[in-house]
């Protein structure tokens, strides 16, 4: 059918530019060249004739041209063409050559392509008129334009899809919803092919669209979002204003539907039941009940409240904000003896109610919770919950202090038990009846030692003592007056030589560690044993001080340098009690203005102070001494040490120590036996023993002092081994008497040879009497080697024996 209406249209501007050539409309071209004749021009001729120019028709082109033939577009022509064809015209400019052609000889111009005018609208083209002869310009080039006629080829079009509009629910009929707008491509200035005009497809029971603006609007006021909360709408745009043959383009506009605050809180339910323990503490939360609300957002916002007094008082209603559920929790202690099912009765209501839909109904619901408490068996409850008792100090051990009363709140009524918690009185200061609660003292109080005792009592079922409760009672002790009044402090009081009679000495206050009720009061006057006073006074000021004043006309301190005022305080009681203190006076010399200078033992004022310096010399001189009694003392014991070791001289420092074992009895190079031989003037030595006393060498005296160098001589070939023997005898003799030094050994030691030698100790360190207990005739078959050890050996066991027989 569009193509139909193409073809019509064509024709129809075929028969039309046909009429305008027939027509032979002449035109000059205003402002283009010498040729057109403007005043003042050179091509005007003398006698005022006007130089001829071109004559042609208008020109347009229909878009869109379907024909096989080139498209005729109209003549060119010039007024000096007389059709001999001696004129040959061309063009130039926008498609020349290509999409326009022109006949040279008559100037036809023909369009060879299809045009479509919503890519160009015209083109621009200039004429030129030439003697074919010559090619000399016979006209001034002339600029014209060809214009690209519109046809109804282009159908509106929605390009700011897809759309996308709201309205709220329950709006009155024609509340505008949003703004279509479909554009059309073709020519606005030529005919009515882009008038486009809108209507509804589909939705046009809800909606309707403004034929002109494309405003889309409601139709009916029951938009319901519970019921539908969305609509497809299809709007159509037709151009040619709606009349027959025009194009057309269509949209789908979604229309969401949000929601107003047009359903009121409903409970899904007229009674919930919970149950909860009786001992549930406070804040416990019951249960959960929530009203459903058909709305969304924050229309469904709403808040919980108890309606009834009774549930008030014992319950608490909370909103959830994420759930918009209301938590019942409790908030007074429940009792199941008291009372066994509570009645609740919830309220739910909206936080934003719109006040046009009022009219609609409350906004409100209400539903009945109803609470079990269950029973469990509960430790015992004090009572009455007084935790303050009072005793006085001086009660005696096993006093009532006071009586706490526990009882079983459960129906069977258990019997209670008490004791004290001992972690909150270590010292066992109280005691409490375990049948009847009774707090007694367990120890003697005092109220200056601690004035408040905290203890925790227990009170517990007898037959189940995991069900235990506890309560803190604060113990009181109330003060009894026994502790005297003393001086605050020890007073020591200074009095001038040349003192006048009725001059202030001394103020004297006192302490008291008892604090009666009423507050201290004391009393102040002069011991018994001080009434013979005549030198001082004693002055009440009945402020709890006393003031101690001379009495006599100056003081000799060659005489007396010290007084001892005895002062005896008494306190209110009751009962009375009373101290007696010593205030201590010196006597000491004043200058003229009274200030103390000095007294008999000590400076009583002034203060002897050391100045750095001075400190610093004594300590250097404390230093100095303890230098000079260590360096004394590091002297006598070096002294000390070394007479030690000139009096420990013996035959040890003349051993002469072989550490290689000999050769035996052949080896008579490898030890200088005349070294042992010369040690000492034996016959001296038998000739000492024959005396007396220890002072005249007999077997007392020391033997170190027998010792002697050590001369050599040369070894004889005479051995005589007998004189070794009688050496070793009476040295173990000495040894074995004086039980208080060491033994000391004479011969060569040799060391150990190996774990597998079966070789005993040859030391004589163990003998410890002159008749030894050891065999050594063992020796004799040790080899070669040990006989003249065996022979030595063998020898003084023989000596011994003759020296005991």
């Amino acid at each position: 059918m569009a193509k139909g209406l193409r073809g019509c249209l064509c024709t129809m501007l075929l028969l039309f530019c046909a009429m305008q050539e027939l027509g032979c409309w002449a035109m000059q071209t205003a402002g283009q060249g010498p040729g057109l004749g403007e005043p003042g021009d050179p091509a005007l001729l003398a006698g005022g004739r006007v130089k001829r120019g071109w004559v042609w028709n208008q020109f347009f082109v229909v878009e869109e041209y379907t024909g096989t033939e080139p498209l005729y577009v109209g003549k060119i022509h010039s007024d000096s063409d007389e059709g001999d064809g001696s004129i040959k015209y061309t063009i130039s400019g926008e498609g020349a050559g290509t999409i326009f052609l022109i006949d040279e000889i008559t100037g036809d111009i023909h369009a060879t392509e299809r045009l479509d005018r919503e890519q160009k609208t015209f083109y621009t083209l200039r004429a030129q008129a030439r003697d074919r002869q010559t090619d000399q310009l016979l006209e001034p080039e002339s600029e014209f334009i060809i214009k690209v006629q519109d046809i109804n080829d282009s159908e509106p079009r929605f390009l700011e899809g897809p759309y996308i509009g709201s309205v709220a629910e329950l709006s009155p009929v024609g509340t505008s919803v949003m703004q279509v707008m479909a554009s059309d491509a073709d020519d606005p200035t030529y005919g009515s092919s882009a008038r486009v005009v809108y209507s509804v497809l589909e939705g046009e029971q809800h909606f309707t669209v403004d034929s002109k603006t494309g405003v889309i609007r409601t139709a009916v006021a029951d938009l319901d979002r519970e019921t539908q909360d969305r609509y497809e709408v299809v709007i159509r745009a037709t151009d040619m204003a709606g009349q027959l043959g025009g194009l057309s383009g269509s949209t789908t506009v979604t229309i969401v539907v949000t929601d107003v605050n047009d359903n009121p809180p409903r409970f899904p339910q007229k009674m919930y039941q919970f149950s909860i323990v009786e001992t549930a503490p406070v804040g416990t939360a019951i249960g959960r009940v929530k009203a459903e609300d058909s709305d969304v957002g924050e229309n469904t916002d709403m808040t919980y409240q108890v309606k009834d007094e009774e549930g008030v008082e014992m319950f608490k209603v909370t909103t959830d904000s994420n759930t918009q559920e209301a938590v019942i929790t409790v908030q007074k202690p429940l009792d199941y003896e008291s009372k066994k099912v509570h009645t609740v009765v919830v309220e739910a209501l909206n936080k934003f109610v719109d006040p046009r839909f009022v009219d609609l109904g409350t906004f409100r619901d209400q539903t009945i919770v109803r609470v079990s408490v269950l029973d469990v068996d509960e430790p015992p409850e004090f009572r009455p919950p007084s935790n303050l008792l009072e005793v006085q100090e001086d009660a005696h051990v096993g006093s009532v202090v006071g009586v706490v009363t526990a009882l079983d709140p459960d129906t069977a009524n258990h019997p209670v038990r008490y004791a004290i918690d001992r972690s909150t009185d270590a010292e066992r200061i109280f005691d409490i009846d375990a049948k009847t609660g009774a707090i007694v003292t367990g120890k003697v109080l005092d109220r200056e030692t601690a004035g408040w005792h905290n203890i925790t009592v227990l009170a517990m079922e007898a037959d189940n003592h995991s069900q235990v409760s506890r309560a803190s009672l604060r113990i009181r002790i109330l003060d009894v007056n026994d502790n005297p009044p003393e001086l605050a402090t020890p007073y020591e009081a200074a009095v001038c030589e040349d003192a006048k009679p009725g001059q202030l000495i001394q103020t004297i206050s006192v302490v008291d560690r008892d604090e009666p009720q009423s507050g201290h009061r004391f009393y102040f006057t002069l011991a018994p044993e001080a009434t013979n006073n005549h030198h001082f006074s004693l002055l009440d000021i009945q402020d709890n001080t006393a003031a101690v004043h001379t009495q006599r006309m100056g003081f000799n301190r060659q005489e007396q340098d010290v007084y001892l005022l005895p002062i005896l305080v008494v306190d209110s009681g009751p009962p009375a009690l009373s101290s007696t203190g010593t205030l201590t006076i010196r006597v000491c010399g004043c200058d003229s203005t009274g200030a103390i200078q000095s007294c008999n033992s000590t400076a009583y004022v002034v203060s002897a102070t050391l100045s750095p310096g001075a400190l610093i010399a004594l300590l250097v001189c404390v230093l100095i001494l303890v230098v000079l009694v260590l360096l004394i003392l590091t002297l006598k014991r070096h002294h000390k040490s070394h007479l030690t070791s000139e009096d420990d001289e013996d035959m040890r420092d003349n051993v002469i120590k072989y550490n290689d074992e000999g050769g035996g009895e052949q080896d008579t190079e490898a030890y200088d036996m005349s070294a042992l031989r010369s040690l000492y003037d034996f016959s001296e030595i038998k000739a000492g023993d024959g005396g007396g006393g220890p002072g005249e060498g007999g077997p007392g005296r020391n033997p170190a002092s027998e010792l002697h160098a050590l001369p050599q001589w040369v070894q004889s070939p005479d051995l005589d081994f007998s004189v070794f023997r009688d050496y070793i005898c009476r040295k173990v003799e000495q040894a074995d008497e004086d039980l208080s030094v060491p033994p000391y050994d004479s011969f060569q030691t040799y060391a150990f040879e190996g774990s597998d030698s079966p070789v005993p100790s040859l030391s004589s360190i163990n003998t410890w009497s002159s008749g030894s207990e050891q065999d050594f005739s063992y020796l004799g078959g040790w080899g070669p080697r040990f006989r003249q050890l065996a022979a030595l050996y063998a020898g003084r066991r023989g000596d011994e024996d003759c020296e005991e027989s």
